[in-house]
């Protein structure tokens, strides 16, 4: 009997998390191509998207899941070479007029100077939290890891396992977080040389045009949100560690590095924009 008891909690364990879990993705079991007329591909028997932006369009996708709380990881190799001008996004957002939104954003530059990592958080459809980076690589040059975890405490963006910015929910303070609305991933390569390059000085060299960025390794520990009711649950502790995350001593000293040597611009730093005084998570070390 004890046995047959280990076997059955173990067949539970693995179902819970398979309702939890997408790892190992196919891209055409998880996302569906919503624009671009043929410029977005589904390659490698699924194991490998790509999207790519001529003069006449960009291209997208998006999940076919919504998920209230997750952590993401998405592979991407950004656009090589002259990308000035090229945008491409990578995202959760929800739907409706006060929206809530987590955004990677890689703004292209000319070749040789580096990618501008651009990050945000909306909550209730008021974002205008920037902070950008720097990369400490070549993000054209091989795939690297983005990850997004967002559970009920914080936000932490993350590449190749290093944070780069924590946003914590500080509801207490009156600062709005996001927790109530379930959102999906959605990435699109579009172009933006009205402002993405050098404040729109470097137009997009249509000549270097088909642009292309790939996606694999798609995974995601989350929980998924269908007829308004939370694949988490009914999941145990060990499943849902993700959930109450949070960044341990090395950790907050990694994400001390990226501020101190790669961070380029923090909203909490710019004055000319807050001249009533700075948002209140911003008086937070």
């Amino acid at each position: 009997m004890a046995s047959l008891h280990m076997v059955l909690s173990l067949f539970v364990s693995v179902l819970v998390a398979s309702l939890m879990v997408s790892s190992a993705s196919n891209f055409y079991n998880d996302f569906d191509i919503t624009w671009g007329d043929g410029r977005a591909k589904i390659l490698n028997n699924g194991q490998l998207l790509t999207l790519s932006l001529d003069q006449a369009s960009g291209s997208g996708f998006q999940s076919r899941n919504e998920y209230l709380f997750a952590k993401i990881d998405m592979q991407l190799k950004l656009v090589p070479g002259n990308s000035a001008g090229t945008v491409t996004a990578y995202y959760l957002k929800s739907t409706g007029s006060t929206w809530d939104e987590i955004d990677f954003e890689f703004l292209g530059n000319l070749s040789g100077d580096p990618y501008i990592l651009h990050t945000n958080v909306f909550s209730q459809g008021k974002g205008n939290r920037e902070q950008q980076f720097y990369l400490w690589f070549d993000p054209t040059a091989d795939f690297h890891t983005y990850t997004i975890l967002w559970n009920p405490q914080r936000i932490i963006f993350s590449v190749d396992g290093t944070p780069i910015r924590e946003f914590k929910n500080l509801e207490s303070m009156g600062v709005p977080y996001p927790k109530n609305q379930p959102m999906r991933i959605y990435s699109s390569l579009w172009n933006a040389d009205d402002w993405a390059t050098r404040g729109g000085l470097v137009k997009t060299d249509w000549s270097q045009a088909p642009f292309t960025a790939s996606y694999r390794n798609f995974s995601a520990n989350a929980c998924a949100w269908s007829n308004w009711v939370s694949s988490c649950g009914t999941s145990n502790s060990m499943t849902n560690s993700w959930l109450s995350e949070e960044l341990d001593s090395t950790s907050q000293e990694r994400l001390q590095w990226v501020r101190n040597n790669y961070m380029i611009y923090n909203y909490c730093t710019d004055a000319n924009r807050f001249p009533q005084g700075f948002p209140p998570e911003c008086n937070l070390s």
